[in-house]
């Protein structure tokens, strides 16, 4: 697999990433700043990628036990690598796995934050190389393996996070209520004032009873470029509140 060195949050992470394919962008970044990990919190990825999500987080949160999951070997490989760049080999495992596999469920560790950019298209045009394939086209178990796999992973009342397009996120928040993912927020993600949101973010907690919030979301960009909130965040690392 060819790869490129590139960086995110403005340097502060280094990302070896493959050359063709899916790259990482955006949405790993505002995926990291919604999770609410505290110093010292273990939390978990499910279908990490080379690691762009996690690494983010934790140049964030310091003291962070990371454990992350990817099927794809080659990007596994990659993860382990990029957590070895960054200085965190002691902190993070990436275990080699299908997210839909009971048995390697059963394994993981109660964590107290779970998060994921799932596959997320459905069924049809798909892109022509596997690995590609794989990252944004869901197979037959769907988002609701996805989220079965980060309730098993989660400590009680544990909180989960995923990035969707917008026009998904019924089908996530019917995922989550499925898995006991409960205590619902839906954050939108507008590209420009005024514009439809192509992105949301959507959390919850194992077992949460509190009623379904709407945020008041994140407008991306204006006429100067990012919005000095989005630029706090893609640029310089700050948490977004979900």
């Amino acid at each position: 697999m060819l790869t490129t060195e590139d960086t995110l949050l403005d340097g502060r992470v280094r990302l070896r990433q493959p050359r063709e394919g899916l790259r990482a962008g955006h949405d790993a970044v505002l995926l990291a700043a919604a999770v609410p990990a505290r110093p010292g919190d273990a939390v978990i990825e499910l279908g990490c990628g080379s690691g762009a999500a996690f690494l983010c987080l934790a140049a964030r949160v310091p003291g962070l036990q990371i454990v992350a999951v990817e099927r794809e070997p080659a990007l596994a490989a990659l993860a382990r690598e990029n957590a070895a760049l960054n200085g965190l080999a002691e902190q993070v495992t990436v275990i080699e796995g299908d997210i839909a596999d009971r048995a390697l469920r059963r394994t993981l560790p109660r964590c107290a934050h779970g998060f994921a950019n799932p596959p997320f298209w459905e069924a049809g045009t798909r892109p022509p190389t596997a690995i590609r394939r794989a990252a944004t086209h869901e197979d037959d178990s769907g988002l609701a393996a996805w989220t079965e796999c980060l309730a098993a992973a989660l400590a009680p009342r544990g909180g989960a996070t995923l990035v969707l397009p917008a026009a998904r996120f019924v089908d996530g928040l019917s995922a989550m209520a499925r898995a006991g993912i409960g205590s619902p927020a839906l954050l939108p993600l507008w590209p420009r004032a005024g514009v439809p949101a192509k992105r949301v973010l959507l959390a919850g907690r194992r077992d949460g009873r509190g009623p379904a919030r709407v945020l008041p979301g994140l407008t991306l960009h204006d006429a100067a470029g990012p919005t000095p909130e989005a630029a706090a965040i893609l640029r310089d690392g700050a948490a977004l509140q979900v």
